[in-house]
């Protein structure tokens, strides 16, 4: 099996015996007749594959070594070994966690079959999280999905700025991602174990956005019967997004400035200032180049929140990301609602790519939980898209036009469609047969057939 196995039992004859029957099936295996040594050993080393307890044994039982490997490691499958007749003391050990049991005395036959099972479950396991790392891109961001240049062009730039301290600026249309982006700048930074805390400044009122950014003493105002933080105090340790912030009506931006310039803010009513210790990030589909010149936005504040730039690409500059951002979508809400919806159709897959997006992401995400509920395949086809992407005139993106000479045979626009999954699977085979619906072997052959059409993308 080749993989490494952490056994426990306090039965220092029963752990070399296990021990030595695992070393000469490939397994390399680690004993411990302490519970609580074991499980110190498996807070230090990650590496191990499996862990084999006995249920029975001194100072602490094998239901509190699941409970306890499950909060160490999560992924990491356990096997017990219990007594023929404690079947029901196992049973708990499957609802504390553990993957599978055998029974004394031990059948080593069995046991091995038992591990080969546990490891190969944790192998799937950690299988899917490489490929779901994939599909997110570089960086391993969860939820920036694309491999387009524009997109990796994003991912680097978060992955160098994130610990900067400095304001950034997050810029793009509506539906872009822009709060995505600021999460991630948050995850990604030194005060990830801080709040993340966001207002839209455009969803507040003006007469209460002063009292929601810097707080109140009580008594300010009329329904003011408690003092309150505000938000920037509340971000203490963490970052503060500033959404919209090409709203903020212009009475309040010279607080702001001064509340970035002098790292405190003055509650309303108050006579004190506080000091706050947060990250600020701001984020706006307006230009703000523009809302300056027209003096609706303030110069000086302008340049105090534009220190670190990050300009989010619209759908429609993202190429072949539709396809990633559509297979994640329909992951998910297949998931969530139990349908067993695996993939698009080639159709289907040409009218997502052909349309413009003038929604972003917040759109596709949309199509796609309508296409999810309505499909009764498993595949997405073009009946289960909105009317306004399936009727949308393609630019020929897998096939030519109306015209009857430019019209290609049904096999041309599979290979064209296999080819565009590819590409944008950066390469990777496996995830592309995952998208498309088919084997490895089958894609393969496909490829192999299409050769040397498909020769310059990469094996994966």
């Amino acid at each position: 099996m080749g993989r490494r196995a952490l056994i426990i039992d306090d039965d220092e004859a029963m752990c070399a015996w296990l021990a030595a029957d695992l070393r000469a099936r490939g397994v390399e295996a680690t004993t411990q007749t302490s519970p609580a040594e074991a499980l110190a050993l498996l807070e230090e080393d990650e590496r191990f594959d499996v862990l084999l307890t006995d249920l029975n044994m001194r100072g602490m039982d094998g239901i509190a070594v699941c409970r306890r490997a499950a909060e160490i490691r999560p992924d990491l499958p356990v096997v017990v070994i219990t007594a023929f007749g404690s079947i029901e003391t196992a049973v708990q050990a499957i609802r504390a966690g553990a993957y599978d049991y055998v029974t004394k005395p031990v059948d080593i036959e069995a046991l091995a079959l038992a591990l080969e099972r546990a490891i190969a479950h944790h192998a799937l396991k950690a299988e899917v999280r490489r490929l779901r790392r994939a599909v997110a891109g570089p960086g391993a961001f969860p939820d920036l999905i694309g491999r387009s240049a524009a997109m990796r062009a994003v991912q680097d730039l978060i992955e160098r700025i994130a610990d900067a301290e400095a304001t950034v600026l997050i810029t793009g249309e509506s539906g872009t991602g822009k709060e995505v982006v600021a999460r991630a700048l948050h995850e990604r930074s030194r005060r990830k174990g801080g709040p993340f805390v966001a207002i839209n400044c455009a969803a507040v009122p003006e007469s209460l956005i002063e009292s929601e950014l810097f707080g109140h003493a009580r008594g300010a105002f009329t329904d003011a019967r408690a003092a309150r933080s505000g938000l920037f105090v509340e971000a203490n340790g963490g970052t503060l997004l500033l959404d919209e912030i090409g709203e903020l009506p212009l009475a309040v931006q010279p607080k702001l400035l001064r509340a970035l310039q002098e790292r405190r803010v003055r509650p309303v009513g108050g006579n004190a200032e506080v000091p706050f210790d947060a990250r600020i990030v701001a984020a706006t589909n307006r230009d703000l180049d523009e809302a300056v010149e027209e003096r609706r936005f303030r110069e000086d504040l302008y340049y105090r929140i534009n220190v670190l730039h990050v300009e989010l690409p619209p759908v429609r500059a993202r190429g072949s990301d539709v396809l990633l951002l559509a297979q994640r979508f329909l992951e998910d809400f297949a998931a969530r609602s139990g349908k067993e919806v695996v993939g698009l159709s080639p159709a289907a897959a040409e009218r997502l790519l052909a349309y413009s997006w003038p929604g972003n992401v917040r759109e596709i995400q949309n199509c796609i939980e309508r296409a999810v509920a309505l499909t009764r395949y498993q595949e997405i086809t073009v009946d289960d898209l909105p009317a306004k992407v399936r009727e949308h005139r393609p630019s020929h993106v897998l096939v030519a036009g109306d015209d009857p000479s430019e019209l290609v045979p049904l096999e041309e626009v599979e290979r064209r469609y296999i080819l565009r999954v590819l590409e944008a699977a950066g390469g990777n085979k496996t995830l592309a047969a995952r998208i498309l619906g088919l084997d490895r072997k089958t894609l393969h052959r496909k490829l192999e057939r299409w050769e040397p059409a498909a020769g310059a993308a990469k094996g994966g």
